[in-house]
Formats: structure tokens, sequence, C-alpha cells
């Protein structure tokens, strides 16, 4: 083992999405807020519908901006709209250093539905309503949910782009997208975040975070812990977290952050005691010698091969 095998690799703590939006580097996902059990197990939420008592999920929001959390993530899809609506009434007005992403894209005509629709007509209505709910006059990264093959690419990136011009959003962003689908909504509207399924566990997205980390795009790994046998006893990731003192999660958090400069990992949560360990995951750095024994588990490949 050489000297650099047991250095500890720094991370960036910020990132500039669309190169001027500076946040900090784990942000939290919000969607896990809509079915609130209230026990931390969110058994049988389906996004459907907002907390019965929304008090919980308000002060978690609160205790997130207290910790330092700068970036916040949404839909409209989520309890159609009310997930928007409850972050609004959990922290308008908004601190300054506060961004708010949200998305458009996606109708839930039923409990298990989740379907695509990118009629430009729509897509422009959503945001107006996201505006409204959210109490903002300009969002900070509006994302586009899916792509709808019913329309061409640039029409839908298109009306949504009308809307940047008209300063009714700041940065627009993608999500489930390939690296030549994110290539192609570039040719219509700069592109600065991509919201994918990444983890562990799913890796499918490493070329799109290489090339999006060329472009300075943001990353934002959804399901970031959703790492299945990595996380059980006696597991890489498990010895690791006893080696620094951690717990398994932010050990997959870390990763995450070590993974490339513009990975913003958005853990959700319903509980703030797993809130304040995701955000530790921020102070855990990991050596070269364990991102590249997390690597070989997982089955990626050594990001500093690459950068």
């Amino acid at each position: 083992m050489t000297a650099i095998d047991d250095a500890t690799q720094p991370v960036d703590e910020f990132f500039r999405i669309g190169g001027d939006l500076r946040v900090r580097r784990i942000g939290l996902g919000a969607m896990r807020l809509t079915d609130a059990t209230g026990d931390g197990t969110q058994a049988g939420a389906q996004i459907w519908r907002p907390p019965a008592d929304p008090a919980d999920a308000i002060t978690l929001l609160r205790r997130a901006v207290e910790l330092g959390v700068q970036l916040i993530d949404t839909a409209d899809a989520y309890a159609l709209g009310e997930n928007e609506e409850l972050i609004a009434k959990a922290l308008h007005p908004y601190p300054e250093d506060v961004s708010i992403a949200t998305k458009v894209g996606l109708t839930r005509p039923s409990p298990t539905e989740w379907v695509l629709v990118g009629n430009p007509a729509y897509l422009r209505q959503q945001v107006e309503l996201s505006l409204r709910r959210l109490r903002v006059e300009r969002i900070d990264l509006l994302q586009l949910h899916r792509l709808d093959p019913a329309y061409p690419v640039a029409e839908q990136v298109g009306a949504l782009d009308e809307l940047r011009i008209a300063g009714k959003i700041r940065h627009l962003g993608l999500s489930e997208v390939s690296v030549p689908e994110l290539d192609e909504a570039r040719t219509t509207a700069p592109i600065a975040s991509v919201q994918n399924a990444y983890n562990l566990s799913a890796r499918t997205s490493d070329p799109v975070i290489d090339h999006a980390a060329d472009l300075g795009i943001a990353f934002l790994p959804y399901f970031p812990l959703a790492i299945g046998d990595l996380a059980r006893a006696g597991s890489v990731l498990d010895q690791i977290a006893r080696e620094l003192g951690a717990t398994g999660s932010q050990v997959a958090l870390a990763w995450l952050l070590h993974r490339a400069p513009n990975v913003l990992p958005i853990p959700g949560t319903t509980s703030i005691r797993h809130l304040e360990e995701n955000l530790g995951a921020a102070e855990v750095q990991l050596t070269a010698e364990q991102v590249r024994r997390i690597e070989e588990a997982s089955g990626g490949r050594d990001p500093g091969e690459d950068h």
C-alpha cells in the first residue's frame, strides 16, 4: 500500500448549479414527506396525499434549514402539488441561501399511476401553478420530470426555456435522461442539472455523471441510499463505517460526494434523527483505499481513474 492509498480524499462542500446557484452538496428530497405514517417507515406511501398532520413535516423542513440544507427537491406530482405547498408553509419567506427545485411533466390520475405529459402548453401551465404554490416569482431549478416521447424534445425543453427567458425559471434541469438525451436537450436550452436514480447498487448512470461533470452540470441522485445487500452486517460498507465511527448510510453518501464534484445527493426522510445522520455524511472523509474497496464491492470503477 502506497502513501497515497492512505491519504484522505477531500471533497468540496459546495457546488454552483448553473455556475451561479451555490448550494451545499447534500440537500433534502421532500417526496417522502407525503403520505407520512409518523413512524419513519412510510409503509404504504403512494406519494398521493400530504400527511394528515403536517406538523412533523414542517418541523423537519425547518430543522433541515437550521442544519444548513440549501437545496430542497420536490415536484408538482408529489401529493398533487401539496408537497410544494407544504414547503412554502414551512419555509416561506425563504432564506436567501435556500433554493427550491421542483419538477413538472408527470400527472397522477390515481394513487398508483404516473403518466407522462410533455405537451408544451401543459408544462407551461404547471410551472405557473408551481410558482403559485411555492409562493415565488422565480423557480431556482425547474426540472422536466421525464421526457415524453409523444413530443419532440425541443418542444418540451423549448417551452420551459421560454419561461426561463421570461424570468420565471432561473435554471433548467432534466430527470431520468441518457447522455444522448442530455445532449439533444442542450441544443435547445442550457441545462444545469440532471436528476437520475443512482446509488451504490444502481450505477447505470455512471456515464451520465461523467458527461455532466465534464460540462459543469449538477447531478442529483435520487434514491441515494437504496443500497440493498451492500449495507448488510459484515459488508465492506459496514466495515468501513466501523473504521470511521460512522454509519453505513453516511459512508454511502460520503462515497457519492467522492464520486464526482458535481454529485448532489438529496436523501429524503421523515425522521429528524435520520436527517441529522444524513447531513453528518459531509464530515466523513474516505481514504483512496476505502473508496477503492467500495468501488470493488459495488462493481463500479474507481472514480479517480477519470477525474
